[in-house]
């Protein structure tokens, strides 16, 4: 099977050209191939399908086998590879996703795509669609922040593993849905956070009936952030599109930032507009191709 690495500030997938190739198992594909030892190395799996609403398809899948229904760094390598690969010379472009169909501008340098602007749409923020369980969690003092209960934690093994969490202080959150779950959590120090320990705990909490991308948030001024991330199924990742989305709201809602932001992320920095306009969320930032091969497993 062909395939093409790719990333998105270090987010990396694994792409394998639907229009050619086929995926009988997509999910045991991702665990073996995004394995960083006996594998490719990837945050996960992502196919570049044909559609017939839309330019082309993408599914993501997680390094655990779990399917997304989005990816904000996966879509902007998506349009790289789908443009620079000639499936389509559509621009602006539009992809097939989970979250329905999205459009994507280009912009090209010597005819190949350097960054993308994605047209998000708009955020969700009604618990129950994000989805967030409302009897697990307790509304906080500031308006759509949300204190999340340790003592309610779900997984069990995670239970065994991770005694601590019982004692652990309740955090403080904002949920916003980007078509996928996110949790904002506010910080002083972006350092501080034990993201390895807490990420997980967040994650899999009883609170969040598909799990939850969790993100860490130091406010540097009204139009700026340094963000840290935990992905539901991958752990700590470089960068995450959706979540970078969900902070730029997040910080809106909370009167911590302006709507239109720069994030600077472990594996770079992102553009959010959360516009006024039509109260969709613009994300820019670069689609990078790294490698292509033949992948035997």
């Amino acid at each position: 099977m062909k395939f093409t690495k790719m990333h998105g500030l270090g987010n990396d997938y694994v792409y394998v050209n639907g229009f050619a190739e086929t995926v009988a198992d997509p999910k045991s594909l991702a665990v073996a191939i995004s394995d960083r030892h006996t594998g490719v190395g990837s945050d996960g799996l992502i196919l570049i399908l044909p559609s017939e609403v839309a330019d082309v398809a993408m599914r993501m899948f997680n390094a655990d086998g779990s399917e997304s229904e989005m990816c904000g760094n996966g879509i902007r390598c998506v349009a790289k590879y789908a443009h620079d690969h000639g499936l389509t010379d559509a621009n602006p472009m539009r992809v097939e996703t989970g979250r329905g169909v999205l459009e994507l501008r280009l912009e090209l340098e010597e005819g190949r795509v350097e960054r993308v602007t994605v047209d998000m749409g708009e955020p969700i923020l009604d618990l129950a669609k994000i989805p967030v369980d409302h009897t697990h969690v307790v509304p906080g003092i500031e308006p759509h922040s949300y204190k999340l209960r340790f003592s309610d934690r779900t997984d069990p093994t995670l239970a065994k593993s991770r005694p601590l969490a019982e004692t652990a202080p309740p955090i403080s959150a904002t949920f916003v849905s980007m078509g996928n779950p996110h949790a904002v959590i506010f910080v002083s120090d972006i350092q501080s956070p034990n993201i390895a320990y807490l990420g997980p705990l967040v994650e899999r909490h009883i609170a969040f009936p598909k799990r939850i991308n969790a993100h860490w948030v130091q406010v540097i001024g009204r139009d700026e952030v340094i963000m840290r991330t935990w992905e539901r199924g991958s752990g700590i990742t470089q960068a995450c599109g959706t979540g970078a989305c969900a902070v730029c709201v997040a910080g809106a809602l909370m009167g911590k930032t302006d709507r239109r932001i720069l994030a600077h992320l472990p594996g770079g920095d992102m553009v959010l507009d959360w516009r006024e306009s039509d109260n969709a969320v613009a994300m820019t930032g670069p689609a990078t191709e790294v490698f292509s091969g033949e992948y035997d497993g």
